[in-house]
């Protein structure tokens, strides 16, 4: 539909993902199929990837605990699961939800138009012979997939004699998945030349890489300190990027540990993976509407690339020499078109790896450059985009409570052996005794050199004995708010001992809750109300 200024009516979807399958299919597909962008960088979309649910992919060298890392997750074992200290696991292996338990081999897998892996059928035989999905019943896998992949071995017999290319396969599937652990072993800290090639392959979703130091109870304190600052050193060179990537330390399985001294640095680590894992169902749909953003500007990019190349070559003779020619300096034609479409240098695709596919390439077949095409996705960048981020947040807000449930994420939720409990603010939570009793006495003895009057310091009096902590205004702000349970701006004895105990839980690092908890009620305040700021005896 077209208003009468000649302007097109802006796009109206029902929901985030038909809008991102409807943009691609409308827009951006029509460019990329005329400049060949899946001939260079990656096969089109199907409505498959617009759909699924999000998908984490593990990599890691042999023996670093990939397979246990996903059987602790879901806490129950898996078709074709193989755990051992040697190279076990030598295929993909996709982990999905199914309500059958069983096995879909991969040639099966890429010819199933609801899996996301058609095109994974590119790759060939020698790679669809060690692809599987695992199906099963489990509650974690309704709202996420896992994928396991193969240990990187150390050597080139072992890279040549896979018959794929492996950091290509990966590359794949980097694009795809809604997160990236790279797994680490505590105690063999190397990375092979092979994990190199693969961490560098991921370079371009750095945003949706984590790091996990795996089995780090093997060891003493003193030698994690050591383990953590050679791998963050290492992933620095490799990486190259001024940014730090996320490392968690932990021992992800379900056994005791062996050297127990960093209990609650493990239990905080494992707590906050997986509080980022969970989240992912949440994000899945900004997640698919980035990675459309990162491959429209590729294949602006793809479009200049191509249409510069054709416009370069003569007519009739020396096609071969300049040919080569401009292969040779694409470094040129690139700074060329950065400075002529104002493209930033980052959007361009690594220059080896399109000098060797450009050998390969007729550029006499190559079209010339259609402006209607790039317009069409310059206005899906400009205005479809930001229709779909509005509908995002309304998403987001229609179903807040969307996160992984199940397995070991059920384990820490409640209960004595969830995460903090009984510490910090919890304290004394399943406990008679109002805990701040304890140390009454000894605020006591504070409380009363302030000279209170009917029972009470001012606020100005108890200032200038809270700020005796060191903290912040802000901090004490909000001790203040807390501890003034009847808001009168004044404290008794047992306010005054509860704003000293908020200030050690402070101290001790741990964070300050948004209201009073129940069991910090002081005993004579329990049962009293407010209404609209009025002080009520509950009835």
């Amino acid at each position: 539909m077209f208003r009468k200024n000649g302007k097109k009516d802006p796009e109206l979807f029902q929901n985030v993902s038909e809008g991102l399958r409807r943009l691609y299919r409308t827009k951006l597909f029509p460019l990329e199929d005329t400049y060949r962008f899946h001939d260079f960088h990656s096969p089109a979309l199907e409505d498959a990837d617009f759909d699924n649910k999000p998908m984490v992919l593990l990599v890691g060298q042999y023996s670093t605990g990939k397979t246990t890392f996903i059987r602790h997750l879901m806490e129950q074992d898996f078709p074709g699961m193989r755990i051992g200290p040697e190279p076990t696991t030598d295929s993909f292996i996709a982990v999905m939800h199914g309500e059958q338990e069983g096995v879909i081999p991969g040639n099966a897998l890429v010819v199933d138009p609801k899996k996301p892996f058609r095109k994974l059928n590119a790759f060939g035989n020698a790679f669809l012979n060690r692809f599987m999905c695992a199906q099963m019943p489990n509650p974690v896998l309704e709202s996420i997939s896992i994928i396991d992949t193969p240990g990187i071995l150390s050597g080139e017999k072992q890279r040549i004699s896979r018959g794929y290319d492996f950091a290509a396969v990966l590359e794949w599937f980097a694009e795809r998945v809604d997160r990236i652990i790279l797994l680490f072993d505590a105690h063999k800290l190397d990375i092979s030349d092979e994990f190199s090639e693969v961490i560098r392959a991921l370079k371009n979703h750095e945003d949706k890489m984590r790091v996990v130091l795996n089995k780090a109870d093997q060891i003493s304190t003193q030698q994690l300190m050591r383990v953590y600052g050679a791998l963050m050193w290492s992933l620095g060179k490799i990486i190259n990027t001024p940014e730090v990537v996320r490392v968690y330390i932990g021992s992800f399985w379900a056994q005791p540990l062996l050297v127990p001294d960093n209990r609650k640095l493990f239990e905080a680590e494992e707590q906050d993976l997986f509080l980022d894992i969970q989240s992912l169902p949440r994000n899945a749909a900004l997640r698919k509407l980035n990675d459309l953003i990162k491959r429209a500007r590729l294949a602006k990019v793809q479009a200049y690339i191509i249409s510069s190349l054709k416009k370069e070559m003569p007519s009739v003779f020396g096609k071969d020499s300049k040919k080569k020619e401009l292969i040779s300096n694409l470094g040129e034609i690139y700074l060329k078109i950065e400075k002529e479409h104002q493209i930033s240098p980052g959007d361009f695709p690594n220059i080896n790896k399109m000098q060797e596919l450009l050998n390969g390439q007729d550029f006499s077949k190559f079209p010339a450059l259609k402006p209607k095409l790039l317009e069409a996705v310059e206005d899906m960048l400009a205005n479809d985009i930001a229709r779909l981020m509005a509908l995002v947040r309304q998403e987001e807000a229609a179903m807040p409570s969307q996160s992984v449930k199940g397995g070991a994420f059920e384990g820490t939720m409640s209960g004595p052996f969830g995460h903090g409990y009984g510490e910090g603010a919890s304290e004394g939570i399943d406990e008679l005794e109002w805990v701040v009793g304890r140390d009454k006495p000894t605020y006591d003895e504070i409380f009363y050199t302030l000279s209170p009057i009917n029972g009470k310091v001012s606020g100005a009096s108890a200032k200038k004995e809270m700020v005796k902590s060191k903290l912040p205004n802000t901090v004490l702000g909000k001790i203040w708010k807390l501890a003034d349970v009847d808001k009168d701006g004044f404290l008794d004895d047992e306010e005054f001992a509860l704003a000293n105990h908020l200030i050690k839980v402070k101290l001790e690092g741990h964070e300050l809750p948004a209201a009073l908890p129940d069991h910090l009620v002081p005993p004579s305040k329990r049962g009293v109300v407010l209404e609209r700021g009025v002080v009520l005896e509950a009835q």
